[in-house]
C-alpha cells in the first residue's frame, strides 16, 4: 500500500489516502476525511510505481 497526499477538490485541505498498487488502473469513490464529500479517485500504477493520479468532485 502507498500513502499519497493530495488536495481535496471541495475543501482544498491536504488529505492522504492509501492506494493499492496491485491493480494498474482503477477508479473509485471515497469520501474526503475532512469535509466528507465524495471524491472520484483514479490512480494509475506501472510496476508498483504510481505514474498517474487524478481526483474529481462528484456532482450531487
Amino acid at each position: 500500500m502507498f500513502e499519497h497526499y493530495f488536495q481535496c477538490p471541495y475543501c482544498w485541505e491536504e488529505v492522504s489516502m492509501l492506494l493499492d498498487p496491485s491493480v494498474s488502473l482503477q477508479t473509485y469513490v471515497e469520501d474526503c476525511e475532512v469535509c466528507c464529500n465524495p471524491i472520484e479517485v483514479t490512480p494509475q500504477f506501472q510496476e508498483n510505481e504510481l505514474i498517474g493520479f487524478d481526483v474529481q468532485s462528484i456532482e450531487q
